[in-house]
């Protein structure tokens, strides 16, 4: 698996050379440091630690890990990988290729606390003849077996949840800006962390 962390930037739009408009997602990816590589032999399968990012202060187990490479991560994450790396070095945008399709995995913005309408997409009620039931969530059980049955659609917390969308296709790669276009929405609010990946080692 190729990935690599990076953070949604916000959402535009180009034109290819037929003029047609084509809606993008920005990703800024900086060089995202190897710092940790685990074996086959002891772990059943081989993965690498990715670190990206930089925060202004690390706490006691963080300063263990990253002070002898002398950096600060923000965001630290494992990935299954069977290409040899070694510690310190950097992944950089080009491990992708225009073209390609990719994942996306991010955090969905949170709304809070929404309701059976809001939520789950429920019809409202009838609005005339002294209804009062216009975003009512209606019956949620029988008689029996007087409880409410688990996975029953009502009302709660929606959003910030692990979203992954699949299959966007990289439209275009700036390394010198360190920006990846994306065709289609990424979950999550802008100058949130996201990892791109994808499932093929090449």
């Amino acid at each position: 698996m190729r990935a690599i962390l990076g953070r949604k930037i916000e959402m535009t739009r180009i034109f290819d050379k037929q003029g047609q408009e084509i809606p993008v997602t920005l990703i800024e990816v900086k060089e995202n440091v190897v710092t940790g590589i685990k074996t086959a032999n002891k772990e059943g399968f081989s993965a690498i630690q990715l670190a990206a990012g930089e925060k202004k202060r690390l706490n006691k187990p963080e300063k263990g890990q990253f002070d002898r490479m002398k950096i600060k991560p923000a965001k630290v994450f494992e990935v299954k990988s069977e290409q040899k790396y070694q510690i310190g070095d950097r992944l950089k945008p080009d491990i992708f290729h225009e073209g390609e399709k990719i994942n996306i995995s991010g955090v969905s913005k949170g709304k809070g606390f929404a309701g059976t309408v809001k939520r789950h997409h429920f019809h409202l009620g009838p609005k005339t003849h002294g209804s009062n039931n216009y975003r009512q969530p209606g019956s949620i059980g029988s008689a029996f077996p007087q409880r409410v049955i688990k996975g029953r659609r009502m009302a709660g917390h929606l959003g910030a949840k692990n979203v992954t969308t699949k299959n966007l296709e990289v439209v275009k790669i700036i390394p010198e800006k360190s920006l990846i276009f994306l065709r289609g929405a990424v979950p999550g609010p802008r100058h949130t962390w996201v990892k791109l990946w994808s499932p093929n080692e090449a």
